[in-house]
């Protein structure tokens, strides 16, 4: 009975450190890839928010085989550019990138953009997925700013 309680510590003992062992080397995947994609994301950002080159950032960071889950706008690289480089490049569109969060393949961009100064604009978040260093799906979320809000809290 001793042997057995024993040889059972040590069996669990051993299964516990190689469940750590494993858990580590998988957060340090997660970390890396993370922190990969950030830096993708965030040239990716540059490109195409701040600096509107709607077609640089596209053909060096998106998938030609693109998944588009906006029911307005076609799957595909080149359908994405399509649709948004006349709105880009508009002189009164702009773009306030607020935030980037990053984590594993998924990357959300929230930002703040308006056709033109006279408008309230409104919230975007553009949520991406990556594979192989390069941006293969993506989905919105648009909330327009309201004249007035319900409760005191800003949308950024």
């Amino acid at each position: 009975m001793k042997h057995s309680l024993l040889v059972l510590i040590i069996l669990s003992s051993t299964l516990s450190l190689w469940a750590s062992e494993k858990n580590a080397a998988n957060n340090s995947k997660t970390a890396n890839l993370t922190e990969a994609n950030r830096a993708i994301v965030s040239r990716f950002v540059d490109l195409f928010y701040r600096q509107k080159k709607v077609r640089a950032a596209f053909e060096a960071y998106v998938s030609e085989n693109y998944t588009q889950h906006n029911p307005e706008i076609a799957d595909g690289r080149e359908a994405a550019i399509m649709v948004l480089e006349p709105m880009f490049s508009k002189p009164t569109f702009t773009v306030d990138v607020k935030r980037i969060i990053v984590d594993g393949d998924i990357a959300v961009v929230h930002l703040f953009a308006r056709s033109n100064p006279e408008e309230r604009g409104g919230s975007v978040m553009d949520m991406f997925r990556l594979k192989n260093g390069k941006i293969v799906e993506h989905w919105d979320v648009l909330q327009t700013i309201p004249e007035k809000s319900a409760n005191p809290h800003p949308m950024f």
